[in-house]
């Protein structure tokens, strides 16, 4: 059983309770213009290229089996990721780190091995593993082993998804998992639609079905400027949340533009915007909106 990582972050603080290892699994069904892990929508690895690291040695160029690499006039590495076999070569012969192969192939065995190395923190901190992306839910079957052999040896686990799943699916998942961190962006559905690519109607009604099922969520809202901080939306939003009666902790998470950068490495720019996150005034009266609520509130992440 094998699945395909594209990032893991250990220490993490802002993916559960205490301390935790954060695995970042490829593959997304949304495509959330503002995505500041473009590198994990793709469930196939991918090329990424880092024009601050390149050295102009061209040590790339020359590895390059299918000429996929080249320079242009001014000097400057160009990748052709059309023709592009991601076998590696270019990266392996960089010494700078500027080619890189994004998303590996890993064993359950494999990812539990690198969990528990950091058993001792969960340990005295409360904390565990969380399973991210893109999104964990379009690994299922892999998700589901590994949720299954961490259980079986006593580590806790959370999946951070963006709830756009079949409901049996994430049904399972939740019976396997000790906390689930739902994404929950904007609640008009039109609007949902534009600015990720699908409906939110699936996604609100998996949230109905977690809470009335008992299990433990954390709702987390990306919050960008002008676009899902308005006063409609937030009201919205907790009223939504209040009825589910079960959901007591929010995280707020204002954007930032570390996803665009990323984009640009990937050659993929063209497919998202640059956004603004809202004022400091503005998160603080969303914040202290959802406090008079009776949520529990955690700001960044």
């Amino acid at each position: 059983m094998t699945g395909r990582v594209f990032d893991i972050k250990r220490y993490s603080i802002h993916d559960g309770p205490g301390i935790r290892t954060t695995v970042f699994l490829k593959g997304c069904p949304l495509r959330c213009q503002w995505c500041h892990n473009p590198e994990g929508i793709d469930p196939a690895a991918e090329l990424m290229h880092w024009p601050s690291r390149c050295s102009k040695c061209y040590a790339c160029v020359a590895a390059c089996p299918v000429k996929t690499i080249s320079k242009d006039g001014a000097g400057a590495i160009v990748v052709d990721k059309k023709t592009c076999d991601l076998c590696g070569l270019c990266a392996e012969a960089c010494l700078y780190d500027a080619m890189q192969v994004v998303g590996r192939e890993m064993t359950v065995a494999d990812l539990v091995t690198e969990i528990d190395k950091d058993r001792v923190f969960y340990e005295q901190s409360g904390g565990g593993a969380t399973f991210s992306g893109g999104d964990p839910l379009a690994q299922p079957v892999f998700l589901e082993e590994l949720l299954g052999a961490l259980r079986s040896r006593g580590v806790r686990t959370a999946v951070d998804i963006s709830g756009f799943a079949p409901a049996d699916l994430l049904a399972r998942i939740a019976a396997r998992t000790d906390l689930v961190l739902f994404d929950l962006k904007v609640m008009d559905d039109t609007k949902h639609r534009k600015l990720t690519g699908v409906s939110n109607a699936p996604i609100l009604e998996n949230l109905k079905r977690l809470a009335a099922n008992g299990t433990e969520v954390w709702v987390r809202i990306p919050l960008l400027a002008g676009v899902n901080d308005d006063g409609t939306n937030i009201d919205g939003t907790i009223a939504f949340l209040k009825s589910l009666g079960t959901v007591k902790n929010v995280g707020l998470l204002p954007y930032h533009s570390g996803g665009t950068e990323k984009a640009r490495r990937l050659g993929k720019e063209s497919c998202f915007k640059t956004f603004e996150a809202p004022t400091e005034a503005r998160l603080a009266a969303i914040e202290a909106a959802f406090r008079a609520a009776g949520f529990n509130v955690q700001k960044g992440g």
